[in-house]
């Protein structure tokens, strides 16, 4: 799985008919509906702005006036075949005069989705896991340090009986780095998935 790095642009044209394709980096609906207005306001005399979301819990295909089917579902497929997530892809289609048909209007919005992914960086997305790790008062500064050098993010911190601290661990490999962080800690650490 992959995820955008920024905003990516390209234009196509196929028999008169301008196709530009935008993906761009979302994380939710809300920021996505504002992309696609700032996108309307680039490029006010557009006939269609046609859209692919894609991002976590929430997707959306809009062809906006073009034939059912023709637009955002091939569009759609480019992303799910490249495995992007988080992302929005917009393709703003200015008409020539000339009907493309089914068949053109599929190749085209393909087209311009692929145009606008070659411009754009990837990057792969790592899955993170929160787990909770227990540690006597005497052993936090220690655990915060190995949890720097094993790439974990601390989120929280409780104190009680002992220090509580949420960490956001990389999911690959997690036995190993909470089996290193135990051994780091000298045995005297507790770890519990934070469901």
């Amino acid at each position: 799985m992959f995820q955008l790095e920024a905003m990516a642009c390209a234009e196509v044209e196929i028999r008169k008919s301008r196709f530009i394709g935008i993906v761009q980096p979302v994380s939710s609906r809300t920021e996505a509906e504002a992309a696609l207005r700032d996108i309307r306001q680039r490029w006010p005399d557009a006939r269609h702005y046609c859209a692919v979301l894609l991002c976590a819990g929430d997707s959306m295909l809009d062809d906006d006036g073009e034939p059912s089917g023709t637009a955002a579902k091939p569009m759609y497929n480019v992303l799910q075949h490249r495995e992007i997530a988080n992302v929005l892809a917009v393709v703003v289609r200015y008409f020539g005069g000339i009907k493309l048909g089914a068949g053109g209007l599929v190749r085209a919005y393909t087209q311009a989705v692929n145009a606008a992914l070659a411009e754009a960086s990837l990057l792969p997305v790592v899955r993170m896991r929160r787990v909770r790790l227990a540690v006597d008062f005497s052993g936090e500064a220690r655990l915060r340090r190995l949890c720097h050098d094993a790439g974990a993010t601390v989120l929280e911190q409780r104190y009680a009986e002992r220090v509580w601290l949420t960490v956001a661990l990389p999911e690959a490999g997690l036995d190993a780095t909470l089996a290193e962080l135990a051994d780091g800690m000298a045995g005297a650490l507790e770890a519990k998935p934070d469901d």
